[in-house]
């Protein structure tokens, strides 16, 4: 019997690939990327790993060329809007990186500063869909000019009067005299699937997979926090923990009047957690990464 293998779509090259990759292998996954190819089979796992453009994995998913992929929200939203058929791909988990926005943008002091100001301009983009379904929904009538790339540059040489694009740091639109001012979109990456089912065996490696990534997920912010404390202040120390079940408490040989408190936190633990704590009698407080977690 051929074995069943999960096959994952994944961007060849690029910030959200180095992403993606690093994701894997944090979920324990040995493989090794050649450059050029197309093709790295996991050594550990029964998955292989198909590596492609990223706006072609909304269609390898949607087409049955891939199981699931790990794209950017954006590049899904552009896919599924400019389809003219039903596109099979939605998102099953957000990962957390790779964030970006799509943001509407025009020269700064010119005359288009509002959406309000789109009417009857001319807009350039690589986002079409997703701008024609923002500029619908807000009733703005305005002409978007498909480009495939150098956006910005679109109103200096007079072929819009703004942009619409992809905005991470900010530094490329200032670079070219632009400021933004509408944000439309905020993606990340994600993990999508087909509402196609897959066989037991891939069902099995698939639910194996997305444990671990919700594990390593988790794990991210996760914290684990070790202190000594007033035993008569557990209860106010507990209660500013953030996101922490109820806590490991031990008593301290030799001292009666403190504890050993431990906790998982879900969430970030800021100096200002700590100064609280501080002030709340706790001392020797440590605070941990977690390397691996599963519920």
């Amino acid at each position: 019997m051929t074995e069943q293998r999960l096959r994952i779509a994944l961007q060849k090259k690029g910030r959200l690939a180095d992403d993606s990759y690093a994701l894997l292998k944090k979920c324990g996954l040995r493989f090794s990327i050649r450059s050029g190819g197309l093709l790295a089979r996991v050594k550990n796992m029964p998955v292989d790993l198909l590596l492609v453009r990223d706006d072609d994995i909304p269609s390898f998913v949607a087409n049955d060329a891939a199981d699931i992929g790990i794209v950017g929200e954006n590049v899904l939203m552009e896919e599924k809007l400019s389809s003219k058929t039903k596109f099979d791909a939605d998102i099953m988990m957000r990962l957390g990186f790779s964030r970006c926005k799509l943001c509407l943008a025009a020269p700064q002091n010119g005359a288009v500063q509002t959406p309000a100001d789109l009417k009857g301009t001319r807009i350039a983009t690589t986002y079409p869909g997703v701008m024609g379904q923002y500029l619908a929904s807000n009733n703005i009538e305005a002409k978007a000019v498909e480009m495939k790339g150098a956006v910005e540059l679109a109103p200096s040489i007079g072929i819009a009067e703004a942009i619409c694009d992809l905005v991470s740091s900010g530094a490329t639109l200032e670079a070219n005299g632009l400021a933004a001012f509408e944000t439309i979109l905020e993606s990340e990456a994600v993990l999508i699937k087909s509402d196609r089912a897959l066989s037991p065996e891939k069902q099995e490696i698939y639910d194996r997979l997305t444990r671990r990534i919700d594990g390593v997920i988790k794990s991210t912010e996760t914290k684990y926090i070790m202190m000594n404390a007033p035993r008569d202040q557990v209860d106010a120390i507990t209660a500013i923990l953030p996101g922490a079940d109820a806590p490991t408490i031990m008593p301290l040989a030799g001292n009666d009047d403190l504890v050993a408190l431990q906790a998982v936190c879900t969430e970030n633990i800021f100096w200002e957690t700590l100064e609280s704590l501080k002030t709340l009698g706790a001392r020797a407080i440590l605070v941990l990464p977690i390397e691996k977690m599963m519920a």
